[in-house]
């Protein structure tokens, strides 16, 4: 090994958590859609971190409505008129006869300010296009749409008046690593203080975890693309987002259009959760409770909801994966006891199908105790995608070639999405530049400077809660958006920019990417992004 020198290292700083906002005197009242754990990780979220408050929520699955509503809204004194809803068409209904009520001069109960859509993936535009005409502000959780006909469809619904791209409401999307204390010190460290200079190539990879890819991808919600959409769409749009956010939006108060990567290609495949791998030992077995070898099988679903290895309920754990599994798993146990549990979770396990169950059966519901070698999953476990960015210089001012390129310069992205990792969706990635490299790994950032030989190491507060403090940055940036029209003075198109920090633009432009990376792969193709971006996108948009 050839001789090297470590660079002196300065331990960086630790950086505080920021401040709850202050409560205003009317403050934005919010909605739920959605009682699963993506709506109770926002009404928790909302409850701890912003100056909003949950005054209803909208599910169909009365426990789960029940659940969500006593934790955050009602208590035990049970809901009043306007708290609860069998789903978003009720509330839908009952606000429109509110508003009827109102104008005719008759007494009614405070209205909701704006709404956190967390139904299923496959759902999300048929509730933002049918609350539209209410003019409520909106957080969507990611991904927008499952389609690009779709997502399109939800853009001109929120943007009617196009080309006019003002917004009438705010519009967030749950693309939580945006908010994370972590991701936001990172752009300031690379835009606003350009600490490694140019950025000229970035490595990312989002470690799914070698069991929790087997819950969610194979046994789970988002495991067949003909029921949701591609794993790089449901998983890992918010990485994709994450590098555009970081090589082609501008930095924050600067007028720079968007710089737009000229290419994308994409390789990836199911590789692994298939029946060609499965065991010779398993023989015909198709549920881990009649496997021969499920007691040493790393994937036995026996191991994963009910060991203490993992997250199952023997390590003391009810919420994810095990409320999952069973919802009600905490209510079971403090009636009848953990063995009740155990039953409750061991009858989900035992459920199996067989060749003569009607494959429409099969994909209206999750099979937790399913062989992972014998499941219906079709989606990808690794994927890789490759953009690049063309030199795309501003005009020069005085010949100054240097400024005219900043931030605009040759670069290229590589994501890289993988089921068998321990890391449990711990991002990390590597960033190389002109002055200097990064290595960030969702605690820390590293800062290795060319000039100096000096090495410093950043420590962003780790809030609690998802996605290193996502969640919550998210919930509080887009109710202080909220709040900012409400009761401060401020334009829609002033709170969104300052607090949401995303126009709708950039969030069609990240789901567009994914879904042109997806066609590139099962095309085996390098595609032209501005090329394709003016056939599929505004070609649709065209259409309305």
């Amino acid at each position: 090994m050839a001789p090297h020198a470590d660079s002196p290292v300065d331990d960086g700083e630790s950086l505080p958590a920021p401040p709850r906002p202050a409560m205003s005197a009317n403050p934005p009242r919010l909605l739920i859609i959605g009682a699963g754990s993506r709506g109770n990780a926002y009404a928790r979220a909302t409850a701890e971190s912003t100056n909003g408050i949950i005054v209803a929520v909208a599910e169909p699955i009365a426990y789960k409505r029940k659940q969500l509503g006593e934790k955050y809204i009602w208590g035990k004194a049970g809901p009043t008129d306007g708290q609860g809803f069998e789903d978003w068409r009720a509330f839908l209904e009952w606000e429109l006869e509110r508003r009827a009520k109102a104008s005719r001069g008759e007494e009614v109960p405070a209205g909701v300010d704006g709404a956190f859509v967390c139904v299923l993936d496959e759902q999300h535009k048929e509730v933002i296009v049918g609350l539209a005409p209410l003019g409520l502000h909106i957080m969507c959780e990611k991904p927008l749409a499952t389609t690009l006909d779709d997502c399109v469809s939800i853009y001109k619904a929120l943007l009617p008046s196009l080309p006019n791209t003002t917004p009438s409401r705010i519009f967030s999307i749950g693309h939580v690593l945006r908010y994370s204390p972590h991701n936001m010190l990172l752009r300031k460290l690379l835009l606003e203080d350009k600490i490694i200079g140019e950025i000229l190539s970035i490595n990312h990879t989002e470690p799914v975890g070698w069991w929790h890819f087997t819950h969610s991808y194979v046994r789970g919600n988002w495991r067949r693309e003909s029921t949701t959409a591609p794993s790089l769409l449901t998983k890992s749009c918010h990485d994709i987002d994450v590098l555009l956010w970081l090589l082609c939006s501008p930095p924050p108060n600067t007028p720079r259009p968007a710089h737009i990567p000229t290419t994308v290609t994409s390789v990836g495949s199911l590789q692994y959760f298939n029946k060609t791998r499965k065991p010779t030992a398993a023989g015909n077995a198709t549920n881990c409770l009649s496997c021969p070898i499920e007691t040493y099988c790393k994937y036995s679903a026996k191991k994963i909801y009910l060991g203490s290895e993992l997250e199952g309920l023997g390590s003391g754990n009810t919420h994810w994966p095990v409320h999952i599994v069973v919802p009600e798993i905490e209510e079971c146990i403090s009636m009848s006891g953990p063995s009740a549990g155990e039953a409750a979770i061991m009858k989900r396990l035992e459920e199996n199908y067989t060749q003569d169950t009607p494959d429409s059966e099969i994909a209206a519901k999750n099979w937790f105790g399913r062989c992972v070698y014998e499941a219906d999953n079709d989606v990808c476990d690794e994927q890789v995608v490759t953009m690049s960015w063309d030199n795309d210089p501003l005009p020069k001012v005085n010949d100054d070639n240097e400024k005219a390129l900043a931030g605009r310069g040759a670069k290229t992205a590589v994501f890289h999405m993988v089921a068998h990792t321990k890391k449990i969706c711990d991002r990390y990635t590597n960033i190389y530049g002109s002055d200097g490299e990064i290595y960030a790994d969702s605690t820390t950032i590293t800062v290795e400077d060319f000039n100096t030989g000096t090495k410093k190491i950043y420590r962003p507060f780790i809030a609690k809660g998802g996605h290193g403090g996502g969640d919550d940055g998210l919930a509080r940036q887009f109710i202080l958006a909220v709040d900012a029209v409400k009761n401060h003075g401020s334009t829609v198109e002033e709170a969104q920019r300052v607090h949401v920090g995303c126009s709708l633009e950039e969030v069609i432009r990240s789901h567009a990417m994914v879904f042109a990376a997806e066609q590139a792969r099962l095309g085996k193709k390098v595609l032209d992004f501005p090329e394709w971006w003016t056939q599929n996108v505004e070609a649709s948009l065209a259409k309305f």
